[in-house]
C-alpha cells in the first residue's frame, strides 16, 4: 500500500533521524526536518497513524517514536534516496584493491575488510561457486621423495591445492606423464567432470604406472570436489560488539556465525542485483535483529559469489547500500580481467 505524500516525508524523517541518533524521535524535531511547514499536533497525529498502520513503534519509556521492521521497508523500497560515494572514494578503494588482483582469494578477503570498516558492521563474502568452470592450470609441486603438492586453478579463479603421498618415488618420468595426462584429459574441462568415475577410468588406462600414478589423480579428484565448494567469510565481526541494538543476541548471533551452513542457506538468493533483508525476513531466529545488505558479483557475465554485510536494523542503509553495489561490480571486474590474463 502506498502512503500519502505527507505521511511518506514523516516516516523518512523519523527513519533517517532515528539512524543519525538512535533515540526515539518527537513530533518537534519532525517539524524541523519536513520541507513543508507542519504544525506539531498534526505531525504528532500523522506518527499515530503510521503507528497504527505498523510503520512505527513506540519504545516503552519514551514518548517519541522508532522505525518499525515495516517501516524500514516501506523507506528502503520507496523514499530512501541513496548517498552516491564520491569520484575521491572510488578511486581510493579501486586503488587499495588493485594491489590484490593477481590473487582472488586475497581480493576477496580485502574487499571484506574495506567494507567492514567503511560500514561499521560485519562483512562477508562467498568465493565463486566452480558450477560450469573448467580447469585453467594444473601444478604439481614435489616437496620430498614421496611427497608433493597438488594446485589447481580454475576459469572462476578458485585456487585449491592438496598435499599426495605416494607409494613410490616421485621422479622426473612420473612429473612429464602426469602433465602428459593433465594437459590432455584434465585442462579446459569442467571441473564438475572430475569426479570419482573420471578418476577409476583415467588409472585403469595407465596400466604399469596406475600404481605410481593413481594417488596423484585421486588427490586431483579431492580438490575438483573442494573447488565446486562456495566458502564463505566473515570479517569485522567484532564491530558489532559496538552496536547497543542487539543486546545480549549479539553472543547468539556470533555462535550462529559458527555456522557456515546456515549462514551461506541465510544469504543466499534467487533474486538478481542487491537484496536488503530486514529483521524477520530472515530464515534464522538469531539473524531477526538483525538486517543483510548483500549482493551477487559476477565473473565474465557469470555468476560468481556474494558481498555484504550485517547489521543492526538501525543501518545507514542510504550510505552502505552505494558501497555495496560499487565494491561487487569492482570485485568482479577485477576477478574477471585477473582470470583473462
Amino acid at each position: 500500500m502506498e502512503l500519502a505524500k505527507r505521511k511518506e516525508m514523516i516516516l523518512a524523517a523519523v527513519v533517517e533521524q532515528y539512524i543519525k541518533t538512535g533515540e526515539p524521535i518527537g513530533s518537534k524535531l519532525i517539524m524541523q526536518c519536513l520541507p513543508i511547514s507542519v504544525s506539531s499536533a498534526t505531525i504528532r497525529n500523522e506518527m499515530s497513524e503510521l503507528a497504527e498502520m505498523g510503520y512505527l513503534d513506540q519504545p516503552h519509556t519514551s514518548a517519541g517514536r522508532v522505525p518499525s521492521q515495516k517501516g524500514y521497508r516501506y523507506y528502503i523500497d520507496h523514499l530512501m534516496n541513496a548517498d552516491q560515494l564520491s569520484d575521491e572514494e572510488r578511486l581510493g578503494i579501486k586503488r587499495e584493491l588493485e594491489r590484490f588482483m593477481g590473487s582472488p582469494d586475497k581480493l576477496l578477503e580485502k574487499a571484506g575488510e574495506m567494507l567492514a570498516k567503511i560500514t561499521g558492521c560485519a562483512a562477508l563474502s562467498t568465493t565463486p561457486t566452480d558450477e560450469g568452470a573448467t580447469i585453467k592450470h594444473i601444478e604439481l609441486m614435489p616437496v620430498g621423495t614421496r611427497i608433493a603438492m597438488i594446485v589447481m586453478m580454475t576459469s572462476s579463479g578458485i585456487i585449491k591445492n592438496g598435499i599426495c603421498k605416494t607409494d613410490t618415488e616421485i621422479t622426473r618420468d612420473m612429473v612429464n606423464t602426469f602433465y602428459d595426462i593433465v594437459n590432455e584429459c584434465f585442462i579446459g574441462r569442467p571441473v564438475s567432470d572430475v569426479g570419482t568415475v573420471m578418476i577409476q577410468t583415467l588409472v585403469a588406462s595407465l596400466g604399469a604406472n596406475a600404481l605410481s600414478m593413481s594417488p596423484l589423480f585421486v588427490v586431483l579428484a579431492d580438490i575438483a570436489a573442494q573447488a565446486m565448494q562456495a566458502e564463505i567469510r566473515l570479517e569485522g565481526e567484532q564491530n558489532l560488539l559496538h552496536h547497543r541494538e542487539f543486546g545480549n543476541s549479539i553472543y547468539e548471533m556470533m555462535q550462529f556465525f559458527d555456522e557456515k551452513d546456515k549462514l551461506e542457506r541465510a544469504i543466499s538468493t534467487d533474486k538478481p542485483g542487491l537484496n536488503v533483508i530486514i529483521g524477520k525476513e530472515n530464515m534464522y531466529r538469531q539473524l531477526e535483529n538483525s538486517s543483510m545488505i548483500i549482493a551477487r558479483y559476477s565473473i565474465g557475465g557469470h555468476d560468481g559469489g556474494t558481498i555484504g554485510v550485517i547489521g543492526p536494523t538501525r543501518l545507514d542503509y542510504a550510505r552502505i547500500i552505494p558501497s555495496i553495489e560499487y565494491l561487487t561490480s569492482l570485485v568482479g571486474e577485477m576477478l574477471t580481467d585477473t582470470l583473462e590474463e
